[in-house]
């Protein structure tokens, strides 16, 4: 091993730990503006990730559209809503935490299953290149324009959405019994006449 190999290898462990410390933060974490914090620099350490393997184009798209916007729109959603409400404990909780785990772990065997199954080999004649950002490009508005419009779409939605709760106005719980005295202006007191002015109105 060189010493290109050796910073390499530092590099991606340290890059690695970072990317795995940070997303143990986001789920474990109670406070949620800290979890999307930490979803940021998720997203730094795969950019990092990206150098290392030579896609600075795909890095510096990470760093743009996740941290950039993806991560933005998170937090002003968070920030936006903010609601604060009691906790309120659920019935038969533990059907939920085991739903939970279920999927987690049928997601971890299938990512496992993909990361055994994928061949890893690099092949020379498979590097684009400097042609990598026009085949991204051409890839990009044809095959994959769908899932990037429709994502479009769902983040519009979110902080459209996340807005609409956030200028929501106060309802109380209990309206008053009379209505019409809700709209009613309150009076202005009379002011009291002084002694000087009823004795010129008698004379």
């Amino acid at each position: 091993m060189n010493l290109a190999e050796g910073v390499q290898f530092v590099s991606f462990m340290l890059l690695a730990a970072m990317m795995l410390a940070a997303a143990l933060g986001v789920v474990l974490l109670e406070n949620i503006v800290y979890s999307a914090f930490l979803l940021g620099m998720v997203f730094i350490s795969i950019s990092g990730l990206y150098v290392l393997l030579n896609a600075g184009f795909v890095a510096a798209a990470q760093i743009l559209i996740y941290v950039g916007a993806v991560n933005v729109l998170i937090l002003f959603g968070i920030m936006l809503v903010n609601k604060q409400e009691a906790f309120k404990s659920m019935p038969n909780a533990w059907l939920g935490k085991l739903t939970t785990a279920g999927v987690c772990t049928g997601l971890f065997a299938l990512l496992s299953s993909m990361v055994v199954a994928t061949p890893w080999e690099i092949s020379p004649e498979a590097a684009a290149g400097d042609r990598s950002v026009v085949l991204i490009g051409e890839h990009f508005f044809s095959d994959f324009l769908l899932p990037f419009e429709l994502a479009s779409v769902l983040l519009l939605m979110a902080l459209v959405g996340a807005i609409i709760l956030a200028r929501r106005e106060y309802l109380p719980d209990e309206l008053p019994e009379a209505t019409a005295e809700v709209f009613k202006l309150p009076e202005r007191p009379r002011e009291l006449a002084s002694a000087g002015s009823i004795q010129s109105e008698e004379s």
